[in-house]
């Protein structure tokens, strides 16, 4: 399944949060997690493959997650980035359809799938969590389909960095990272390794974007990036 959404959070770090209301469709689930053991990755290691059982549903709490599928012809499409917050491994199958690969060191909590769909049989309030995170999945799919199959290379990597921002947040002051290989952001998009460089080249000459120190990003424009996001 794709990464379900659940918070923004700035920095690739989980944001303070209050703890929830008893009666807050998140309560029963953080209380799980809060019970949940914890797994550490390297960069490349996988959370999962794709016909491994599916015996868990992990919470990213550190890092990025790539979710992805391989073709039959061994190519890769990456389905979506998974953030701290977001759930990965949810679904009505016995096995993973999808695999998950850290694309840096990561931490993720560990859910005994089988429990936490039979809570969700008895608890309302997590089965409309459960519900309105596939709702935020399928909406994410049709996104994807709409970016890799009518927009060009520049307009596709325009989105995916409007995505980024809107992650962080307005406090980042325009400023996000890319904690994932430019081979995993062009099988994201659709795209070769080489469009990817030559669009975030053509990017930083028409002084939309700036790039910083290791993998940080800095969006000078933002009103020009959501412009050529829209196809504008």
């Amino acid at each position: 399944m794709l990464a379900l959404r659940t918070v923004e959070i700035p920095h690739l770090s989980p944001r303070p949060q209050a703890a929830a209301p008893a009666n807050c469709p998140d309560a029963a689930l953080e209380v799980r997690l809060a019970h949940a053991s914890l797994r550490r990755l390297e960069s490349k290691e996988h959370v999962f493959c794709e016909g491994d059982p599916r015996i868990h549903v992990f919470r990213i709490e550190e890092g990025v997650v790539a979710v992805y599928k391989t073709l039959p012809d061994g190519r890769r499409q990456v389905i979506d980035f998974a953030y701290p917050g977001d759930l990965i491994g949810l679904g009505v199958l016995d096995e993973h359809v999808l695999s998950a690969q850290a694309t840096c060191p990561a931490k993720v909590r560990c859910l005994s799938a089988s429990a936490l769909e039979h809570a969700a049989e008895a608890d309302p309030n997590l089965a409309l969590r459960l519900y309105k995170a596939v709702c935020q999945e399928l909406a994410a799919t049709r996104n994807l389909l709409v970016t890799v199959g009518q927009r060009s290379a520049l307009e596709r990597l325009a989105s995916f960095l409007m995505m980024l921002h809107r992650r962080v947040g307005q406090e980042s002051g325009g400023l996000v990272r890319l904690p994932m290989r430019r081979s995993d952001i062009a099988d994201l998009l659709g795209l070769t390794i080489e469009t990817v460089s030559r669009t975030i080249t053509k990017l930083k000459v028409m002084g939309v974007i700036e790039l910083r120190r290791g993998t940080e990003v800095r969006l000078v424009d933002l009103a020009q990036l959501t412009r050529l996001a829209e196809g504008a």
